[in-house]
């Protein structure tokens, strides 16, 4: 989703500025792949787009979410993608199809994403933040299990579902992060593959 505001650029008084949430969040990926994270301050990134520092936080809470960018958005992709999905179909199937599905990205989308990738798994600052992420993933995971199987969310069989669905998406995107020559569909789906067996009773 973007959010279009008009600003005006410091040091350019009445020269009106007009940029959204995903111009800011391309230009702060360019920054931090360029500079590194941690080297690069909300001043930098500000300056870049042409607002004030201030105005940043119309559009991103903090430095962190603009590495996550639109991560609700994702979410909502994978809970439609799940509940999409046929229930004749194994567990482990349908929530790998799921996932494969809402991480389909066009061409053009691929190095934003592998920048994006890259930095959540090799920054330390952003790992506490990621902590937040990776358990709201889990979460949508560890409630599908649950209709499926007609137990609680936080039982033991959907926690661990979703906990080992989680790990198995991880090691894709990080192979996939650092191999360019790598299908990013193509590792999650092995992935997916490689846990079915392991959960074949359910």
């Amino acid at each position: 989703m973007q959010t279009a505001a008009t600003e005006t650029a410091p040091g350019r008084p009445g020269r009106p500025r007009s940029t959204t949430r995903e111009e800011v969040g391309r230009v702060a990926l360019e920054l931090f792949a360029a500079n590194g994270f941690e080297r690069t301050t909300l001043d930098d990134i500000a300056a870049a787009v042409g607002i004030g520092r201030r105005s940043l936080f119309r559009y991103f809470p903090s430095k962190n979410d603009m590495v996550w960018g639109e991560f609700e958005l994702v979410m909502d992709r994978l809970r439609r993608e799940l509940e999409a999905t046929p229930e004749r179909l194994p567990l482990i199937e349908a929530i790998g199809r799921a996932v494969v599905a809402s991480n389909s990205y066009p061409d053009e989308a691929l190095p934003e994403l592998r920048i994006r990738m890259t930095l959540i798994t090799t920054v330390p600052a952003l790992q506490a933040h990621s902590l937040l992420r990776y358990a709201a993933w889990r979460g949508v995971i560890a409630d599908y299990v649950a209709l499926r199987l007609g137990q609680a969310p936080d039982d033991l069989v959907p926690e661990t579902i979703a906990q080992v669905a989680l790990g198995t998406a991880m090691a894709a995107f990080v192979r996939w992060a650092s191999h360019p020559e790598d299908d990013l569909e193509r590792n999650l789906e092995h992935g997916f593959e490689l846990l079915a067996g392991s959960f074949a009773d359910l």
